[in-house]
């Protein structure tokens, strides 16, 4: 009986690749855990703790009677199991390395058909307390032909607890030819007696990088060629589990096609959400563009792919991010682990978000995913996870206001670091118009001018020549004088800072709704700010009503969270120094013809408005596409009048 198994694994190899071989007479190869499963314990990884101490062992000849092997699936504990039954009975042992020639360690190689002496037992199928009393009077039987009687349980977990105690008394003082080995991935459930009487090993989850080595090595060995991202993704799968991963890469192989195994394939395979719609979907996020974002969860589903997963490699990519944002040389030193062509996308959206949003964002997925199991809607739930990540400001922790001081402090230095000579740029635009030229430092005091200035109150300007009433001058002396130093400290933004970027806030409006940019701009200016509550003042009762119906408020927060990052109550006010009568007083004498009347001011200053904004072409529009484009009226009948 010479079958010649050294050869067995090269000649399958040659069966699967050779072109040569007879379609009819070729068998089909056994998996890949099978065919690479190791003869010895120099080629078992990731077990280092383990194959060490049990070849000193055999070294110095001191081999328990009964050995514990734990952990979790595919990690080694059957394969070292029967490594060191083959250690035991080679021929020429105990030896830590078996000689792999004579018979019993050709019986027990790779493909070999196994020894009588080794007895493996599935205690799944074999853990009763009747198997346990037949095991027992076996067991005092002489092996056949070996130097011991070696008992593999496998599973060990699943013996009864009358099995175990059955096999008490001969686990405890077994007879010199017999050894045993239980494997099990729950030793919590193997009764203490029995591991009293055992020398336990506990396996790990081999470490990734010494996994990919490891499958790289597969398939040069295999002769198939995959692309740098597959050999990862194989690994996130396998989770640490060498079977699990061989089973993975088996039916990747399987599936390869002539270039081999591509990252698009093994993506699609595998259920795992491609690089690029994570990139689309971080992007989003740094850019605060819901749009995007919803988009991308409409892309997740639209492909058929699983939102618990799509969460999951959400999280796992925020995790990186967040690394990257903590450690400067995540990349470099191998703690985030990525293609060399994503190193820079990851380094650029770290800087992006900011370490506060990302850790806030990732805490949000994280617990949105734990919400998702189980659930009948798990797109609603990523949705969900979406606009909580979208608004900082729904979350009244600290993660959220840190979050928020992130996208506050990115502004402000994007704000800061401008020149000079940009800001005037800026305010070219505004200073070629005609009419808002004379009316801004009368609707917005101590915003443009205080921005370079940026005293503790502004010099009150001279009444315009047009005859328009002064808001700012006599209201800006008391209130801000008071408020700068009775601040909070906990208050991250003062008044003063609201004022310096109020202009944004108004560019923001604008692009929202121009109706509630013309009214802020030219009646509101910044007043106070105490206890998360902005005062505006008013320059009369009538703006201030119409601020506080048709939805202005809601549009001026929005924009004071995409500009500022903060969330404020807004609070309305009227300013008694700006009130048009006694503006008319203030400057009838600068007035040639006489004051006009005070229909006559609130006439100029809608004229104004409407000139001001050469974005609002409303000559040819008519009164009801005014009325529903700015105020959202909606034609409900018409009726005709009789002249």
């Amino acid at each position: 009986m010479e079958p010649g198994f050294e050869s067995i694994e090269s000649t399958q190899e040659e069966a699967l690749f050779s072109e040569s071989a007879v379609p009819s007479t070729r068998s089909a190869p056994l998996a890949l855990y099978r065919r690479y499963r190791p003869d010895t314990f120099a080629e078992v990884i990731g077990q280092d703790h383990v194959t060490e101490p049990l070849q000193r062992a055999l070294t110095n000849n001191r081999v328990n009677h009964a050995y514990l092997f734990s952990g979790p699936r595919g990690c080694g504990k059957t394969t070292s199991a029967r490594i060191l039954a083959r250690a035991l009975n080679c021929q020429f042992g105990p030896r830590a390395e078996p000689c792999g020639k004579c018979q019993s360690c050709q019986d027990l190689a790779r493909g070999g058909p196994g020894s009588i002496d080794v007895i493996e037992i599935d205690a799944a199928s074999h853990g009763g307390v009747d198997d346990a009393r037949d095991l027992r009077e076996r067991a005092f039987f002489a092996p056949v032909s070996s130097r011991y009687k070696i008992y593999i349980v496998d599973e060990a977990h699943m013996v009864t607890t009358a099995g175990f105690n059955a096999l008490l008394k001969l686990v405890e003082e077994p007879p010199p030819h017999v050894k045993f080995i239980f494997a099990t991935t729950e030793p919590d459930k193997v009764i203490s007696t029995i591991r009293s009487r055992t020398h336990h090993y506990p396996f790990r989850l081999v470490p990734p990088r010494v996994l990919m080595d490891y499958l790289g090595k597969i398939c040069a060995a295999e002769g198939i060629q995959v692309e740098p991202g597959v050999l990862p993704l194989v690994v996130r799968s396998g989770a640490g589990s060498v079977r699990d991963s061989l089973s993975v890469l088996d039916q990747l192989l399987g599936a390869a096609d002539e270039s081999g195994v591509s990252y698009r394939q093994a993506a699609a395979l595998l259920g795992y959400t491609p690089d690029s719609l994570l990139d689309e979907f971080v992007d989003a996020f740094a850019a605060g563009d819901a749009g995007a974002a919803f988009t991308c969860v409409d892309k997740v589903i639209e492909v058929g792919q699983d939102p618990r997963r799509f969460a999951e490699d959400l999280l796992r990519r925020l995790r990186d991010l967040v690394l990257v944002a903590a450690v400067p040389d995540a990349l470099t030193s191998g703690l985030v682990d990525v293609a060399p062509d994503q190193a820079e996308r990851l380094s650029s959206q770290a800087a992006a978000l900011g370490p506060g949003e990302l850790t806030r964002a990732a805490e949000v997925i994280a617990t949105g995913l734990t919400d998702m199991r189980g659930t009948t809607a798990p797109r609603l739930h990523l949705e969900l996870m979406c606009a909580r990540v979208l608004l900082p400001g729904a979350d009244v922790d600290e993660r959220g206001i840190h979050a928020r001081l992130d996208r506050l402090e990115r502004r402000l230095g994007v704000v800061g670091s401008i020149s000079p000579e940009t800001a005037a740029t800026r305010s070219e635009p505004a200073a070629t118009r005609p009419e808002p030229a004379a009316t801004h430092p009368n609707a917005v005091a101590g915003q443009p001018e205080p921005m370079a200035t940026r005293g503790p109150s502004p010099t009150p300007p001279e009444p315009a020549p047009s005859g328009r009433p002064e808001q700012a001058p006599k209201q800006l002396e008391p209130v801000n004088a008071p408020t700068s130093p009775n601040t909070p400290p906990a208050q991250t933004l003062s008044v003063t800072d609201v004022r310096r970027l109020w202009p944004e806030v108004l560019e923001e409006v604008k692009g929202k709704r121009r109706f509630t940019w013309i009214l802020l701009s030219q009646n509101a200016q910044v007043a106070d700010l105490r206890d998360g509550t902005l005062t505006l003042a008013m320059a009369n009762t009538g703006a201030r009503d119409s601020f506080g119906r048709g939805g202005s408020e809601d549009i001026l927060r929005e924009a004071l969270i995409v500009v500022l990052g903060a969330d404020f109550n807004i609070k309305t006010m009227v300013d008694v120094a700006a009130t048009p009568q006694q503006s008319q007083q203030t400057s009838a004498p600068k007035s040639p013809s006489g004051a006009p009347s005070h229909e006559e001011q609130m006439d100029d200053r809608d004229a104004a408005a409407s000139l001001a904004d050469e974005d609002l072409d409303e000559s040819t529009a008519s009164d009801t596409d005014l009325l529903a484009r700015h105020l959202g009226a909606e034609i409900i009948a018409e009726e005709q009048h009789d002249a």
